[in-house]
């Protein structure tokens, strides 16, 4: 059984304003926040450190990572998945939505063949309860690969689903607007010759052309039916935001214009930027900046992405100069707004009633330090 718990002397981020005070957990749930300081022999003091929700994550590659820590090798799936579980933890992330690749580029993909070997283990881990954070499954389908729609239809009803994004990394849009950006990644991803590359580029615009609006209507109707999280990725123009809001779209992730993030407002669809984007000070594939979009208020959710401890480093950056962010604003970021997007009503704020998913946070003026982390009022880290 959980033990109840009583966290005083800390600087509780509400989700309207912070407090000087005490919270009481039990049975893994918030029972109360109160102003006052708690003089009880079992409090754990927390020396007014902040404290804040347990973050929600919903695309992080994170995964993906620890099973390939080196090209062509593969690691024990499940001990990749405890790996990655546990540095998410760490960073006080506890819901997590691991995305993983429905579909690839490369038609001969590792991504592609370990798809359910993946899944498997996860879901495995889950189930035994040796996970620290909740896990979720994130589906990033590759519209522009032929055999999406089939293998996306044999996931589709799998428990763990939460939510399902569709995108296409052909050069000459989206995330690749500028090509030569496009040439310099894949030429060093892959290790191509500038005679490959150009054989490269021409066969991924082609299977574009040929699958990716069929396969991208064909997966948001199948989500349409079943009332799932539809995302769509990388949107460049006013178009593709038109077309995602037709599509019944839920939130745009790495919107790769000002333009583009400003139309999804319009629309009413949420924003999501990857931190690395705002701690780093730009994009590393040289599209608009989460910075710009923070300060053109079109920034509505972060993701760690691929850097886990980026996620509550940049809440603490948003909320210095020069973003000058109120810090419970900037915590819904990470917390309340993407929990809200895929219907966790139970978390993501810190009130009388919700879930007991905390983190303790030591604010150094730089890097902020993670003292502590609870999930269901269990420390977890």
């Amino acid at each position: 059984m959980i033990r109840d718990l009583v966290l005083t002397n800390s600087r509780i981020v509400l989700d309207d304003r912070i407090v000087d005070g005490t919270a009481y957990i039990s049975k893994g749930r918030i029972v109360a926040v109160d102003d006052a300081p708690a003089h009880l022999p079992s409090a754990t003091d927390c020396d007014g450190d902040y404290l804040i929700p347990g973050m929600v994550e919903l695309h992080t590659d994170n995964l993906e990572r620890h099973f390939t820590p080196r090209p062509k090798v593969h690691w024990h799936p499940a001990a990749a998945v405890m790996a990655h579980d546990a540095q998410m933890a760490a960073a006080g992330i506890t819901t997590v939505c691991d995305a993983i690749a429905c579909g690839d580029i490369d038609q001969g993909s590792d991504r592609v063949a370990y798809l359910g070997v993946l899944l498997s283990a996860l879901e495995g881990a889950q189930s035994r309860g040796h996970l620290r954070a909740d896990h979720r499954i994130h589906l990033r389908c590759e519209v522009s690969w032929s055999e999406v729609v089939a293998t996306f239809e044999n996931l589709v009803d799998d428990p763990l689903l939460s939510i399902v994004s569709v995108m296409d990394h052909s050069p000459g849009q989206r995330q690749f607007t500028r090509k030569d950006k496009y040439r310099d990644y894949y030429m060093g991803k892959f290790g191509l010759s500038a005679i490959e590359m150009d054989a490269f580029a021409a066969q991924q615009m082609e299977a574009s052309a040929r699958h990716s609006e069929p396969n991208r209507r064909a997966i948001a109707e199948s989500c349409r039916r079943r009332g799932l999280v539809l995302a769509s990725h990388d949107d460049a123009t006013v178009a593709h935001i038109d077309e995602a809001k037709a599509l019944g779209v839920y939130f745009s992730e790495f919107p790769t214009t000002l333009e583009a993030a400003e139309a999804a407002h319009r629309a009413e669809l949420k924003v999501l930027m990857g931190a690395p984007n705002l701690v780093r000070g730009g994009s590393h594939s040289g599209n608009v900046s989460a910075a710009s979009l923070a300060q053109a208020g079109c920034l509505d959710i972060l993701s760690s992405d691929y850097v886990p401890i980026s996620l509550v480093h940049a809440v603490f950056q948003l909320s210095r100069a020069p973003f000058g962010m109120p810090l419970f604003e900037a915590v819904a970021k990470v917390a309340s707004v993407p929990a809200s997007v895929v219907g966790l009503a139970d978390r993501g704020v810190i009130e009388a009633g919700r879930r007991a998913d905390l983190v303790r946070v030591h604010d150094t003026g730089d890097v902020p330090v993670i003292r502590a982390v609870w999930r269901e009022g269990r420390q977890v880290a």
